[in-house]
């Protein structure tokens, strides 16, 4: 029958349009289910793939809750735990860098000697790609992705040039945005951990073993050997000195012995 599809378009549309005013007049609309109250005007909502009805969020007033693997502009982790940062300005992060628009420079001590942390870190995110290739290839976890995107400035130079002072975020802030992948990291790192104190624990008594063994196997030295020891060390030392004395000796006989021959030449020479 011609107009059956426009019909059942029109009643699918109508039915969306009951449930949707028929939620929206609830007490707490179904957009709003495990919704995280910040004021009474702000909220934080969790919209479900499966969620159905009014998909519209007032916008600044509402906001979306992200999900965890949400990515956007790198952060610096500040380590609370041990006190300092964990970037070493290595510079792995800057050389994957695609477009590369991370500047790092490495500080150094009183001496002028280079030390294993960032003076300078910058990041130009007018420029950045959000990738997360420095996070992959970071070796001490020091680098994550960030879920801060609300960035709109006027000046696009310096306001969008951050610095090591605005990168760095305390190591609580990363574990809150990444919950799973930062439990992840700390059971990885405990794991690290254990295994070097294991093989420091086996090279250890690898070395007491291998000392025992060698005191084991060497003998048992005479008490009277140091005495013995030195007498012949005396016997070496002034028979090498007797010897370098009759050698001298002899070298002084035969020098005499070549100047009275010399002499003798030269008053043959002169008489004749």
């Amino acid at each position: 029958m011609f107009g059956t599809g426009l019909l059942k378009g029109l009643g699918i549309t109508l039915k969306h349009f009951t449930d949707t005013f028929a939620d929206d007049r609830r007490k707490e609309p179904a957009r709003y289910e495990g919704s995280i109250q910040i004021d009474a005007r702000r909220r934080v909502i969790d919209q479900p793939i499966t969620q159905e009805g009014l998909l519209t969020i007032q916008y600044p007033e509402e906001r979306r809750l992200l999900p965890e693997r949400f990515r956007y502009i790198p952060m610096l982790i500040w380590d609370t735990e041990v006190g300092e940062d964990r970037c070493t300005a290595c510079g792995i992060c800057a050389k994957v860098c695609p477009p590369q628009c991370i500047w790092i420079v490495r500080d150094m001590d009183d001496n002028g000697k280079p030390v294993t942390r960032p003076s300078e870190f910058y990041i130009d995110v007018a420029v950045c790609m959000s990738c997360s290739f420095c996070t992959e290839f970071c070796p001490f976890d020091a680098i994550k992705m960030n879920h801060d995107y609300e960035l709109a400035v006027y000046d696009r130079y310096p306001q969008l040039v951050y610095d090591k002072a605005e990168l760095t975020v305390p190591l609580e802030y990363y574990a809150a945005l990444w919950p799973s992948q930062f439990a992840e990291e700390q059971q990885r790192r405990a794991q690290e951990k254990e295994e070097d104190r294991r093989r420091e624990e086996e090279k250890k008594q690898a070395a007491e073993a291998k000392a025992a063994k060698r005191s084991q196997e060497a003998p048992e030295a005479p008490k009277n050997q140091p005495a013995a020891r030195k007498t012949d060390d005396n016997r070496e030392t002034a028979a090498g000195d007797t010897a370098e004395a009759e050698a001298k000796r002899v070298r002084l006989e035969e020098m005499k012995r070549k100047a009275a021959e010399k002499a003798a030449q030269r008053k043959k020479e002169s008489g004749s």
